[in-house]
Parts: C-alpha cells; sequence; structure tokens
C-alpha cells in the first residue's frame, strides 16, 4: 500500500510502466508494419518539417553520441523521410528537417500508436475518464515548455 504522495506516485507509474511493458506487442506491430524501429519512431517525433535540429541537439535529446544520432538519421534519410539542410550562416553545420514523406510516415506511425490497446478498451468508462483527466497531454507539456 502506498503511503504518501511519493508513494502513491511510485505505485502509480509502477502500474503505468507495467501496463506500457505489457501492451508493447501492438506498438512492435505497428512499428514493423512501417519498416521502422524505436529508434526511427523516436527520431520521428523529434523532427518537424519547418525547423531543423543539428545532430548535436538530436543526440543530447536521445540520450546517445552523435555517431548514433547520425547512423539513426542516415536510415531515415535512405528512406526519404528526412534531409540535411546546411544552416544558414554556418555551412559547416548540418540541420536534420521532416520531408513531406517523413510527415507523412510520422502521422501514420502515431495514428497506429494511438490506436488504444486491448487491455484498456477493457476498462471500465469512469475509470479511463479519471485516467485521461489525470494524465497531461502531449500539447499541454509542449505549451508548458514554449516561453
Amino acid at each position: 500500500m502506498a503511503r504518501g504522495k511519493a508513494g502513491l506516485a511510485a505505485e502509480t507509474w509502477k502500474r503505468m510502466f507495467d501496463f506500457f511493458l505489457r501492451t508493447s506487442s501492438q506498438r512492435v506491430k505497428v512499428l514493423a508494419r512501417m519498416g521502422l524501429t524505436p529508434n526511427d519512431s523516436r527520431a520521428l517525433s523529434a523532427l518537424d518539417v519547418a525547423g531543423g535540429r543539428t545532430m548535436r541537439s538530436l543526440a543530447d535529446e536521445w540520450g546517445c553520441d552523435a555517431s548514433n544520432a547520425t547512423w539513426i538519421v542516415d536510415r531515415l534519410e535512405k528512406r526519404g523521410f528526412v534531409e540535411r539542410r546546411a544552416m544558414p550562416g554556418d555551412r559547416r553545420v548540418k540541420l536534420v528537417v521532416l520531408t513531406t514523406s517523413g510527415a507523412k510516415a510520422r502521422q501514420k506511425l502515431l495514428e497506429g500508436m494511438y490506436e488504444p490497446p486491448p487491455e484498456l478498451l477493457a476498462l471500465p468508462r469512469a475509470s479511463l475518464e479519471v485516467l485521461r483527466s489525470a494524465l497531461p497531454s502531449r500539447n499541454a507539456e509542449q505549451r508548458k515548455s514554449q516561453p
């Protein structure tokens, strides 16, 4: 039994994490259907069409070294999902941007990943409403991080 807020948070996170692990087969199927790896998925989610990201910023976000980030970007570039562009003002630095094809692939990926697993659909409506209201939306988190 959880004691105090920290204990409650730990028990809640454990249940969320265990649920996420138990339902991984659905996410693996979506990735396999698209011929993507989890790292490809993370890269597609980190990039956009308008703004570019340096390899260093991607490596820092992904918690890997620059050579690993380069390998991931190379894979996506071969598929036409990303491209490297010279950074305005410093042509030595390359920015990685999502192509139109990459944006479509990301949208398709998210549609598949956002399909609720059967285990979630099996929960009572009231439980789903509590979960939805308790968890921050991606948009809410993005708004908090903007100046």
